[in-house]
Formats: C-alpha cells, structure tokens, sequence
C-alpha cells in the first residue's frame, strides 16, 4: 500500500463555488502558472504517484458555498485516479482545509475525532482538535488556551484485508512573523508564534501517545512547518516540534519514525532532504526546507516501509521524466512524500 502527503499550493483557487475546475488561462495562485497550467501538473503528479491514500494539506475550500469533498472527488475523476473518494474532518477559515483522498476499493477511512471540546482547569487529557488546549506557553502559572487554525484530520481506517490502524493529517501553524514591521516587532511575534506551534505540537503528541498506549498502529503525516534549525529562535524552546511529535528524548517508549526527519535531527552539518522550495524575493533565490513528513509507529516500522520524496532535482526517477520534472515544479511549493508499506 502507497501512502502519501502533498501540500498542494492554493489548490482552493482551482474550482469555483460548485466545486468544478477552473481549467482556463487565468492566473492561479502559483506565481507565473495558469489554473490550467496547474491542473495539468497535479494530474500529472497525483498520476505518477498511484497512491492508495493522499494526505492533501491545503485541500480546497469549505464553507457555506463550497465543499472540499466534492471538489476532491471532482478533481480525481479528472485525474483518472484511483484515490476517488475524499474525506474531510473539521474545517477552518483559512480556506486550506486537511482532507484524504484514498481508493476505496482497497480501504476505508471515517473521520474519527477523540476527546473532549475542554478538559477540565489541571487535566494533561489531550481534548479534541476543534477544542481548546490549556497549557502554560511562558512559565507564569497563567495557563493559556491554544486552538488550532488547521485542526488535524482524525481517521479511523481499514484495509480490504481487516487490517486496522489510525492516521493523523496535521498542517502546524506558520511560525512567520506575519504584519511585524521592525525588529523587535519581528522578533516577539516569531517567538510567540513558535510558542504557539510548540503547543500544537504537544496536543498533538499527547494524543499520539494515547493511541500508542492502546496498541493502536499510527501514521502521522502532513505538513508540519518546523524542522530543526529552521529558525534562529529554537534554541530558545530546546526542541522542535518535528522532535516533540516524534518523541525523541522520551525514552523510546513510543517514538515514531520517519527517516527523513531522524537523518536531519542526527546532522547538524551536510546534507539533508529538503520537500519544499520556495523563491525569496528580496534575496533572489530558492529556499529548500524539509517541512513534509510521514512517520509511523514502531509496529508499522518493523513491516519495513520504503520513504520517497518526489523531488524533481533529487529524485533520479522525477529528474530523469522530463515531463514528470517539470509538473512537480508547476503543481506546488511542495513536493509529495510517499511510503510504501505492506498492511
């Protein structure tokens, strides 16, 4: 089974009210690409990458006029691929929803969100993902209540075969000092914002904790916006949130894996995989970043699973297939990851 997260660049900008595509020449929201332009690329890649299930990060829209699971399905009948059906957890307002695209001829995947809205003043209980998280951000007896802008997507799913396991769809809030003008400004609101998204990550890692604890197989995927040495502020918070996530330094009991993550947090100077490339103007150059990852519990890493990222320039199989190439680089700032897995 092929298993796969894409953060698809304003893929909302693709589709209209009624969740049609908007195959035209007008400008997507890709710089220089058309709707149809970046389409056609999308087909192109979700069509190479065959996957049984798709974790899409910045899925399309849902609101009072649109529907992510009909513009999903829409666009895999375009595409002709077998991840057909969609299915969408809580959305946001940000119009970059978490959903999953899968074949449901080979699996079966409902939304299936645990805990409560609050917990009660003092509980470590991890509450659900629309819900408020209480926890003290800076040390001053204050709790402080985090919610998530791009709560992640809970699944409960199922092979053809019986076999059952969870997967968690995440997008951590951007740690970019949006609206701060000078330093200081830039400053305080990085580090708040990191703040916030270490939060994230603790929510989301306690609830990790409580489906390894009941034996349950876990996938976690998606876009986590954090990555050691990303910013110059880390050092400030000890860990990142990809380490806090994974369980590193927690003794191992229930650490996930992701090899792609444990080569960047083991190297501190050399190469490393990056998934995403994204153009700094005021600098005149690309930035590659390892922001996508798909990391599982220590029972699914024992069956083995095969890693891939879908990099046009490091992936000999996406560089050699001109056509391939060139769709990665039109269809997002990011690139997909795969992991092949027996279950």
């Amino acid at each position: 089974m092929r298993i796969a997260t894409y953060n698809v660049e304003w893929f909302n900008a693709l589709f209209d009210d009624a969740g049609q595509l908007l195959a035209d020449g007008e400008w997507s929201g890709r710089h220089n690409v058309t709707r149809a332009d970046q389409l056609a690329a999308l087909g192109i890649v979700f069509t190479a990458l065959d996957a049984d299930a798709v974790m899409v990060i910045e899925a399309p829209d849902h609101n009072g006029k649109r529907t992510t699971v009909a513009a999903l399905e829409t666009f895999a009948a375009f595409a002709q691929i077998r991840a057909r059906k969609a299915v969408v957890g809580f959305t946001n307002d940000t119009q970059q929803e978490i959903a999953l695209l899968y074949d449901p001829d080979v699996l079966s995947c409902r939304h299936d969100p645990r805990g409560v809205l609050t917990p009660e003043k003092g509980s470590d209980e991890a509450p659900r993902f629309d819900g408020v998280f209480r926890i003290d951000l800076d040390i001053d007896d204050t709790e402080d209540r985090v919610e998530f802008s791009k709560p992640p997507l809970e699944l409960a799913c199922e092979t053809a075969g019986g076999f059952a396991f969870r997967m968690i769809g995440a997008h951590l809030k951007s740690k970019a000092p949006h609206g701060a003008r000078t330093r200081d400004q830039i400053m305080r609101m990085a580090i708040a914002n990191r703040r916030k998204q270490q939060a994230q990550a603790v929510w989301l890692r306690r609830r990790i904790e409580g489906h390894l604890r009941d034996g349950e197989p876990m996938i976690v995927l998606g876009d986590l916006n954090d990555g050691p040495g990303l910013d110059e502020y880390e050092h400030l918070f000890g860990r990142s949130s990809v380490e806090i996530i994974m369980g590193e330094g927690d003794g191992g009991a229930f650490c996930l894996s992701d090899p792609h993550a444990h080569l960047a947090l083991t190297r501190r100077i050399g190469a490393v995989n990056t998934t995403a490339r994204f153009y700094l103007t005021s600098e005149k150059r690309y930035l590659q970043a390892l922001l996508d990852y798909i990391m599982v519990s220590s029972d699914l890493a024992a069956r083995r699973p095969d890693w891939r990222i879908w990099h046009p320039f490091d992936d000999p199989g996406c560089w050699k297939v001109p056509e391939l190439r060139e769709a990665l680089i039109a269809a997002s700032d990011h690139f997909p990851v795969t992991m092949d897995i027996v279950l």
